[in-house]
This record gives structure tokens, sequence and C-alpha cells, in this order.
């Protein structure tokens, strides 16, 4: 075995390892803490922490953080016991290991040490080279557990990134499938941005963890991602639909799903479950299942309050924009029909703040005809 991997008549692993290993004596008696520390700095140990009252552990403890407790076990006030006791309510993931000292050999004694945090025993009166080779040892095990618990950290923080980067990249597949049924439509990015942000809004007021009102948030944009797949000539029709017309506009609800399945992550999962739902309705009357009541995902309810107050609330080529009130008053008459009551009570608790994300997500027009002004 390399002389990296191993001590050599009690010498500790390496010289820099000498000068960096932190030991704490604990010991009421000022001649056994002086005969230890002549034996540990003949092998090199510099940093060496004596404590003779045993009440000063933990605040010498906090400050040094020692790489090995060399532990008495009989001493006034608190003894070894109540010591590791102490150490151990400090849940440190990084614990220094503990060898007591002990002049007593009885088993009862050495058993409760070992249950209660200590790493090895010495009986006294002990031998010189196996007290280093105890205290090389130990040292050298307790190096390798912090190294692996680096490790472990830095393997955590690789995963952690990692993850993150999958979410961004699942988030930016969302955005750009959401932008997509933008340009196949007569809908606009800021109304994809209000009835999403609208969407996180009520979720939170509904109690829904911080998490969730994410996952409804990137989740949304996709909700008419199925428009993908119908005809431009129904899609983009000035007039009213026919009825076969408006049977195949309802398809792109399945198309969407179809789109969005199978994909096996939350985000792109709900997605799925907006794009399918957010057209049924409370009383069942809805497509493209028919669904009632609860049965409609609740994310699918959401999205349905949402989609319909901004497009109310908002100017189209076919349209002028209703006053917010107005789209409440009607949005109400329709609660328990169209809409989850309980939800749509809620969501109109919260016109202010869907105000602000009405001005936030404003439509560009009227800037870029000030912009167009400026220029001429």
């Amino acid at each position: 075995m390399s002389e990296a991997a191993s001590c050599h008549d009690g010498h500790p692993v390496g010289h820099d390892d000498v000068q960096a290993a932190r030991i704490m004596v604990v010991d009421d008696e000022p001649a056994n803490l002086k005969l230890l520390s002549l034996i540990l700095r003949s092998e090199g140990y510099r940093h060496i922490e004596l404590v003779q009252d045993p009440r000063e552990v933990l605040g010498r403890y906090r400050a040094a953080r020692p790489d090995l407790i060399l532990l008495d076990l009989n001493m006034p006030h608190l003894d070894g016991h109540d010591v590791l006791a102490q150490l151990a309510a400090l849940a440190d993931p990084l614990a220094p290991p503990v060898v007591v000292l002990t002049a007593q050999s009885g088993e009862e004694v050495l058993v409760r040490a070992l249950q209660g945090g200590a790493t090895d025993f010495l009986t006294k009166p002990y031998n010189r080279r196996e007290l280093l080779a105890r205290v090389c040892n130990t040292l050298m095990a307790h190096r390798g557990r912090r190294l692996l618990h680096d490790q472990n950290s830095l393997l955590e923080t690789l995963v952690q990134q990692r993850t993150q980067q999958l979410r961004q990249s699942q988030l930016d597949i969302v955005q750009r499938l959401g932008r997509a049924s933008e340009f196949r439509d007569n809908e606009t990015g800021q109304h994809i941005m209000r009835m999403s942000h609208a969407s996180a809004l009520l979720a939170a007021r509904l109690g829904w963890p911080p998490e969730a009102c994410e996952l409804v948030l990137n989740a949304s944009p996709m909700h008419d991602v199925g428009k993908i797949g119908i005809p431009d000539g129904i899609l983009l029709k000035p007039g009213p639909l026919t009825a076969d017309e408006r049977e195949v506009m309802q398809t792109h609800t399945l198309i969407g799903a179809q789109i969005l399945h199978g994909a096996g992550n939350e985000l792109l999962d709900m997605a799925r479950e907006i794009a399918l739902s957010h057209h049924e309705r409370w009383d069942g009357t809805g497509y493209p299942h028919g669904l009632a009541g609860e049965a409609i995902p609740a994310a699918a309810r959401i999205v349905a309050i949402t989609d319909v107050f901004d497009a109310l609330t908002s100017e189209r080529p076919y349209k002028k924009a209703w006053a917010v009130d107005d789209a409440v008053r009607y949005m109400l008459d329709n609660a328990g029909k169209h809409f989850d009551p309980t939800m749509l009570h809620c969501f109109v608790t919260l016109v202010p703040e869907l105000e602000q994300i009405r001005h936030r997500f404003a439509e560009p027009e009227h800037n870029a005809v000030r912009l167009l002004a400026d220029v001429h």
C-alpha cells in the first residue's frame, strides 16, 4: 500500500495533513492534557485545542471546528456521555470522530459510549504508539468521509443544474409551441401573457402551492396549440362558422392533446390537460368529451375562466373590447353553467390585480402608432 493511503509507525499521512489536522483534547486533569499535547506535537500535530472544563466543549467546538476529539469520560459537571449527547444534538453532517479515553474497561460503559456517538476508545494507561495509530487511522477515515461528502455535494449541485437546464429546455419548447399557435390564429402574444399570468394568479388565490402556480403559468400558453392542425379556411374565416366548420374547429382540443401526449413530465402533462379540456363546461355541455363539474381538470377550469375573460376584454378584428364590468357580469351569469362557480367567484375578487396584468401586457399597437408618428 502506498504512503498516501496508509500510516507508518503511527505517522499521519503526508506532512500537509499533519499540519492541517485540528484535534481537540477534553480532560479535566491538566497532567493528562499536557501529556497528550506533547505526544501529539511530537508527531507534527500543531493545531491542538486543550479543554479542561467540559462545559466549554460546545463553544470551543464551534470556534475550532476540530477534525478529531479525544474525550475523557470521567469528569465533573459534565461527563463524557453528556458531552457526546451535546455533540450529537448539533446534528452536524460532518461531525468529527470522537475517540473516548477512559480508565474503565467495563463492557456496559464502552457500549454506552459507542452508542452515544463515539467512534473508538482507548483504555488508560494507553500505549503511545497505539494512541498515535488510532489518531492517524481515525483522521484518515474522517478525511475520506469529508471527501465523499464534498463529492456528493458537488454531484447534487450538478444534478440540480442539469435539472434546471432540462426544465428550461422544456419551458423553451412550451413557449415555442405557444408562439406557433399564435401565428396561426388571431390571438396575440400579449393575450397569451395576460391569460397565463391571470391563471397563475387565480391558482395562487385558490391556495395552490407555488410550484403548481408556476406549472399553470407555463402550461397555459399551450391551450390552443392544436389550432396548428386546423385548416386556414376555417381558422381564419372572418365570418361565422357553419356547423360542419365548427365541428372541425373543435377538434383543435384533440389535436393539442395529441401533440402534447406522452411527454412524461409535469409541465407538458398539465399542458395536455389544459389543451384537451379548456372548452369543457361546468354543466357538461362543452367539448370534446362533455365532462362536467370536477371531472374537468382543475387547471383546465382555471384557463376556461382566464381565456374567456381576456377574450371578452380585448379588442379583436371582429369585435370591440368589452368593459371589465360587462365581462364580469356576463361571466357571473354563466357561473355554474360554463364556469366553475367557486373558481369564478374567486376570480372576480382579483379584478384590481387583473387590471395590473392587463396594463403590464397591453397590446403594443398604440406604442407602434406613436413611434410611426415620431418617425414621420
